[in-house]
Formats: structure tokens, sequence, C-alpha cells
């Protein structure tokens, strides 16, 4: 009989067993709190072959990670988006309980249908706004036209939608309330986002801070909110939208601390291991594949566990890392 791998446990207990992994750092849009308007991007020979990704799943799965969410950049910018899909759905039953994907939507209507046939059921789709003009300004070249017919299209198939919406004082704050109205109508989920310290953007995040603590409140004027226990492996706190079958999540970074039930890491395109959203240090996956031992990867995992830090130390005038969200993955 093989032997049984050791499950990823960290040094202060918390078990993982949720990975991201990132098929690109590559990204059509560039949204202000995100990534700086001139971005300069991976070549390709630093980048993680499809075949390589796929095989680091299979490694996850092994040692006991039930969830994997497929990110970037934007994941769909990838060619063979599909495909590394499909390998990696095999795995779900044999070990995998879910496969997920977080997209800005610009090219869902065109894999939607392929997507959804490689196992994935429930997607992640970022929008901060229903306004075409303040979706321009936010995203500094998107079309939200084409994002509301990839939501359509990716409706129209059967996924389980989640709208992720950073809340942004003084662009979108007027905007969540009919966002949730919204949400609730079309039977998806929103979750609401502080923004995050992460690389040198043009905006000051410190003007474009919105605390969840006090977009709650206003909410709880509008609706009937129903604390869920509701969960999906990430950081959200749920609660049910009276009146629909919707939930509200709010993730909260910088009000909330979420990290002392962190499950989760995060592996670059280029093959980065990092243990935390808000820390840079990282475990070299991409030499671990490609040393031709059968083991190293096993190795540098397990050495990556012993650094995962007990918790992030954002301060929103002050970027945590030097690398922006689309490199780690969100």
């Amino acid at each position: 009989m093989a032997d049984v791998l050791p499950r990823l446990n960290d040094q202060f207990g918390r078990h993982i067993s949720y990975v991201r992994l990132s098929l690109t750092d590559r990204c059509d849009m560039r949204c202000r709190y995100c990534m700086a308007e001139d971005m300069v991007f991976l070549p390709r020979a630093e980048i993680l072959s499809l075949e390589e990704i796929a095989a680091l799943a299979e490694k996850f799965v092994a040692r006991g990670v039930k969830r994997i969410r497929l990110t970037g950049g934007e994941p769909l910018a990838r060619r063979g988006v599909v495909d590394v899909a499909t390998r990696i759905g095999a795995l779900l039953g044999h070990g995998l309980d879910e496969l997920t994907l977080t997209t800005n939507a610009t090219r869902l209507a065109e894999f939607a249908e392929g997507l959804r046939s490689a196992g994935i059921a429930r997607i992640n789709i970022s929008l901060d706004t229903r306004d075409p003009e303040k979706f321009r300004h936010i995203t500094r070249t998107g079309d939200l036209a084409r994002v509301l017919g990839g939501i359509t299209a990716a409706k129209a198939v059967g996924f389980a939608i989640k709208i992720n919406m950073v809340a942004l004082k003084g662009i979108n704050d007027n905007e969540i309330a009919p966002m949730l109205k919204w949400c609730a109508a079309e039977g998806f989920d929103l979750s609401l986002i502080e923004t995050m310290p992460l690389g040198m953007v043009d905006d000051d995040r410190v003007d474009r801070f919105l605390p969840l603590t006090e977009v709650k409140a206003a909410l709880d004027a509008q609706f009937s909110l129903t604390p869920s226990v509701y969960k999906t492996g990430g950081p959200a706190r749920y609660w049910s939208v009276d009146g629909s079958g919707s939930k509200l999540g709010l993730i909260s970074p910088l009000t909330r601390n979420f990290c002392e039930g962190c499950n989760r890491i995060r592996v670059s395109v280029s093959g980065q291991l990092y243990m935390c959203l808000g820390h840079d240090d990282h475990v070299d996956l991409r030499a671990a594949l490609r040393s031709g031992d059968p083991d190293a990867v096993d190795v540098a995992v397990d050495r990556a566990l012993l650094i995962k830090p007990r918790a992030h130390d954002f301060h929103l005038d002050t970027p945590a890392t030097r690398r922006h969200m689309n490199v780690t993955g969100g």
C-alpha cells in the first residue's frame, strides 16, 4: 500500500485545505486599487506550463487539499484555460471537493460552457459598479457591456454566481445597496471587500477606504440580514438576505482580521508559493517541479508551512507587499 502523505498543517495548528492557483499575471483591465496603469508582466519562460499547474493541483490534493480556485490576473486570458480546468476537474470526487474560478467576466461568454463542463459549478465575478462611466474609471479599460454579457452567459449554463465588489469611498459607496438588490433579484450572492494595501498604485487608498463596519450598519437599515453559517472556504462572513435565496458576504481584512482561521495558500503563475497574501515570504515550487526530484515539491511545501505567519499586518497607508494583487492571485 502506498504511503499516505501528511496533511498540510502549519506551525499554529491551522489545516491548509484551500489552494488558489494563478494561471496568469496578465489582465485586460487595470483596476485602480489593484494595479498600476503601466504594468510589466512576466516573460513566458518564467511562468508555469499548464501541465505544471495541473501537476501541482494533483500534488496538493494528495496532501488533503479539498478546494482549488483558479485565479489570475485574469485567468481567462490564459490560453488553454478550459483544458487545465478539465484536468484539475478530473480530481473532483477523488479527493477534491470543489473547483472554482475568479474572473472579471470580460471573456466569460466565450468560456462559460467549457468551464461548466470541466466541473466548475461556482464562480466569483469582480464587479465594482454597474454604472458604465464609473466602471471605465475604476478599471481604466473595461467594457461593462461585455462583463454583463459574460454574467448572463454564466447564469444561462447554470453557474452559482457570487459578485465581488470592492467598497470604494466616494466612488461606489452609493451603489452598494442597489447592487445587493440586483444580486438578490438575479439569484446571485454578493461579497463586499475592503481595499487591501498590496503593491504601489496611483490612487490614494486612504482616501478611498470604506470600512465595512459602516457599510453593514447602513445595509441593516434597508435589508433584513440574518447571520448565516454558510462557508465557502474563504474569509467572508455571511448573512442571509431575507426574502431571497441570496447571501451577503463581508471580507474585512482591516476592520476585522480573519487570520485565526486561515486555511489558504496561493501559488503564483511563476510557481512561487505564498503562505500569506500580506507577506512577501515565499517558496519556489517551480524550481522544485523542474528539479527532476519527485519529492522536491513536498519538501518545499513542508518548508513553506514552517514560515506561514500567524497573521497579515495591513496598514492602509503603507503597502504590505511590493507585489500587486495580480502577481499573487486573488
